[in-house]
């Protein structure tokens, strides 16, 4: 009965805010695993080296995480424990996440230094920030101790990520929801300023039906090319890719926002930041100091790294990032480093 008592006492902490559980901290695998940084950054290295447009993937791949079910893992999950599908089934998801083999190929490398002791969660926080320093040059810490979560259900990523047809006052109220202000909206807005897009995203604004159209926000110029790219029988399936800054697609830069008022952001939404006038200035801001915009950038990706976290006895450290623990596996929370350090953020 008193063990019953304790973990039901344990699963309600884990449902509290962050700040009243323990809190992430800079160096947290000082002392048990001095590597994991190292060995993360060395996996993300490796496949950029094959292909660029990996760093972009990753980044990505952390958003979406947490959004959903907070920063733990759970996108990374394969199965559903309780039957149907996963986030990473979920049409937001799926085909057009990835990076998952990434994750994989860093988290064996730790399994080997320091078994059990590196998150998932973690590691991915980690891949998003060595991605941004390989595409944009930008260093910055990134406060560790999350766990992993053992959930991950198809509706849930369809009830949280923001999708490309949100409005602005849409936008607005969602990432509220995770905490993350308007002006830290159009800031993690600008990371559409690396990688590719399926054409399923934005069909809509080039195509209705067979019949050519050009949205509002969307130039007569850029629809046209994108209709050379993309059929009008495009469906989800559609295994079509574009740039979504044609520019520099692989360099992480402010030329996201100098597209904007050009109407060449390749989805409703990225318009809907020069629709709103507040949003507008803030856009306007960012294309005109891209240094501001990189420090800025980085602090919002550090605060949503926060998001829902599960920490000390919540949530579990799993062995195979794609698979939650066997129940007999040891899940015991990892000792905290003595660090206090905040993410300082540097750019050059």
């Amino acid at each position: 009965m008193v063990t019953q008592a304790l973990a039901a006492v344990v699963c309600a902490m884990c449902l509290l805010p962050v700040l009243v559980r323990a809190q992430l901290q800079v160096g947290f695998y000082q002392r048990t695993c001095p590597n994991a940084e190292s060995l993360v950054r060395q996996a993300v290295a490796t496949a950029f080296a094959k292909d660029a447009g990996i760093a972009a993937g990753l980044i990505r791949l952390h958003f979406h995480d947490c959004f959903v079910r907070g920063c733990d893992a759970s996108v990374l999950l394969a199965t559903n424990a309780g039957g149907g599908k996963t986030e990473r089934q979920a049409i937001p998801n799926n085909p057009s996440l990835r990076g998952f083999e990434v994750i994989d190929a860093a988290k064996a490398s730790i399994e080997q230094s320091c078994p059990g002791t590196v998150s998932c969660a973690d590691i991915l926080a980690f891949a998003a920030r060595d991605s941004i320093t390989l595409t944009g040059n930008v260093f910055y810490t990134v406060p560790a101790g999350r766990r992993d979560g053992s959930v991950s259900k198809e509706q849930d990523a369809l009830d949280n990520l923001p999708p490309p047809t949100f409005t602005a006052q849409q936008l607005i109220d969602r990432f509220k929801n995770k905490t993350l202000t308007a002006e830290e909206m159009v800031l993690l807005s600008g990371a559409h300023t690396v990688g590719r897009s399926f054409c399923a995203s934005f069909v809509k604004r080039i195509w209705n039906g067979t019949t050519p159209i050009v949205d509002a926000g969307l130039s007569s110029s850029y629809a046209a090319l994108l209709r050379s790219l993309c059929p009008s029988s495009t469906t989800q399936t559609t295994l079509i890719t574009t740039a979504m800054d044609p520019g520099s697609p692989n360099v992480l830069d402010n030329n996201y926002y100098k597209l904007l008022p050009r109407n060449m952001g390749l989805f409703f939404s990225d318009n809907q930041l020069r629709v709103d006038g507040n949003l507008n200035a803030l856009v306007n801001t960012f294309a005109a100091n891209e240094t501001m915009w990189k420090e800025r950038f980085a602090a919002a990706m550090v605060k949503m790294g926060r998001i829902e976290v599960q920490t000390g006895r919540c949530g579990q450290v799993r062995l195979n990032c794609s698979v939650v623990n066997p129940a007999a596996s040891s899940s015991s929370p990892v000792e905290l480093a003595s660090v206090d350090e905040e993410g300082v953020i540097a750019t050059s």
